[in-house]
């Protein structure tokens, strides 16, 4: 499969599942948008790097997914949208009587609101080009819940409920829209976690990863995120044509409980 001629918008893509999947769509021929807040020469280099080593055209455009305008300017500067990720995502972890308000705005504003920006900018592109795939990096919390995350967890099934109106209202077009709902998945950001965790409960490295991280997830793993990035692209796929409106889960089974 190619996807030669096709321009992939990622959000939030200058670390972790972001660059994973834009890495991906670059080696399966997608030109290529990276996206987050900061606009540092690093965030253009790696952009440059996936240039040099793919041949696709790759650039990075800042943009701060808190402000509905700046997301929608992302897609509009992009010029063009074949797929569009929306992968960008803050997390807060606090009991609800105490999650702080300007917290609870911020993750409803990057996690949810933004993919409702960049969407309705993208599929008028997507409806020109006559083909269209839009894949919303949700979460098991999209589907389930634990408790102190109240935000992240509403603004997933948020996620999940737009992907599904996005599938219907392009049902009858060449355009889907699916929402991968990954379990935990092994990122640098969750990899720094690891220290702090062990000396909090004085446990193993092994353990805080399968008692404590992934006590939720029946396989013990963690998710990658080459198997997301894999899901991503198979989702834009020929193959994939006729899936919209759903849930792919990448949990070790995490929602099966």
């Amino acid at each position: 499969m190619t996807l030669a001629g096709k321009t992939a918008v990622i959000t939030g893509s200058n670390s972790g599942i972001g660059l994973g999947i834009a890495w991906s769509l670059a080696q399966a021929g997608a030109d290529v948008v990276l996206n987050s807040y900061t606009d540092r020469e690093e965030d253009h280099e790696i952009a440059r790097q996936i240039a040099s080593e793919t041949g696709v055209t790759a650039r990075y455009i800042q943009a701060d997914l808190s402000k509905g305008a700046d997301a929608r300017r992302l897609i509009e500067e992009a010029g063009r949208c074949d797929i569009l990720v929306n992968n960008a995502g803050i997390q807060h972890v606090a009991p609800v009587e105490d999650f702080p308000t300007d917290k609870w705005d911020a993750i409803i504003a990057i996690n949810m609101s933004s993919s409702f920006h960049t969407a309705a900018i993208a599929l008028p592109m997507m409806r020109k080009a006559g083909w269209g795939r839009v894949v919303n990096i949700a979460s098991a919390h999209g589907l389930t819940a634990s408790p102190y995350k109240s935000a992240y967890i509403a603004a997933k099934h948020g996620v999940v409920g737009l992907t599904k109106t996005i599938a219907l209202e392009t049902a009858q077009e060449p355009i889907t829209c699916n929402a991968i709902c990954p379990g935990y998945v092994l990122t640098p950001l969750v990899e720094a976690q690891i220290p702090d965790t062990m000396k909090k409960y004085d446990m193993s490295r092994e353990d805080v990863i399968r008692k404590v991280m992934l006590d939720r997830q029946p396989s013990k793993e963690f998710a990658t995120v080459e198997q997301l990035s894999g899901t991503t692209v198979f989702l834009c796929s020929d193959a994939a044509a006729q899936i919209t409106g759903t849930t792919i889960s990448v949990d070790g089974g995490w929602t099966a409980l």
